[in-house]
């Protein structure tokens, strides 16, 4: 099984070259393999939001390399990244991110619109979706119609939009209930075993990265330890 990421002392600094120059994360060497449900877990202020901004291209590394499905993305262009962000990896954040105006089957279009999916294609994937993730009678209803385990769910069903073989999840169960927060576990479980995605669960929870196959633990943007089941 091959790699999909592989981070070669990854280093990240802000205010650089001014007296308040601050390192975050310290030289950071993972290898995710394809199909791996990993868990990144740490404290808050440890360093997992910066490394899951790295590891998602949201932000670029001071030093070091990253390869994301064979690909030096560490010298990639903007739009480049942009590319394979729409294409390789779907988000999953804590606050969801749904557009307010958007129904929530027109929130599921909305990557597939940048990949330029026709209109008819991108309603047919987007109803399969709904089915897939139990909303298919909330497609007309927008967001602030939505209970917090609903709004995930449509979160969910367009990070795999675009099919993209990895899933990254920030804090994902952080504003439900712990019953909610069950329900949308028991989906990512689902997107492992039936489609093979590579999951990576960013939390603080030592109880959800129990759920995963592998826990990386972080602090103070050093790897602690890095376990496989």
């Amino acid at each position: 099984m091959s790699n999909v990421i592989k981070l070669e002392d990854i280093k990240k600094s802000y205010y650089i070259g001014q007296p308040n120059e601050l390192e975050i994360l310290h030289g950071i060497s993972i290898e995710i393999k394809y199909g791996e449900f990993v868990s990144i877990v740490g404290q808050s202020g440890a360093g997992k939001s910066t490394l899951m901004n790295e590891i998602g291209i949201l932000d670029r590394p001071t030093s070091g390399k990253y390869f994301l499905d064979g690909i030096d993305v560490s010298s990639a262009k903007d739009n480049e990244l942009s590319f394979i962000r729409n294409q390789k990896i779907g988000f999953i954040f804590q606050t969801y991110n749904l557009i307010p105006q958007l129904t929530a089957q027109k929130n599921i279009e909305v990557p597939m619109l940048y990949a330029r999916i026709s209109r008819k294609e991108r309603e047919k994937r987007s109803r399969k979706l709904l089915e897939l993730v139990d909303m298919t009678e909330r497609a007309k209803h927008l967001p602030s119609e939505l209970s917090g385990g609903q709004k995930q769910r449509i979160a969910i069903a367009r990070s795999i939009a675009n099919n993209p073989a990895i899933l990254l999840a920030d804090e994902p169960t952080g504003a439900l209930d712990s019953k909610t927060g069950r329900l949308v576990m028991d989906l990512f479980h689902k997107l492992h075993k039936e489609q093979n995605k590579t999951i990576i669960l960013i939390t603080h929870s030592p109880e959800l990265a129990q759920e995963t196959q592998r826990i990386i633990t972080i602090s103070d943007g050093r790897i602690l330890s890095d376990e496989r089941k």
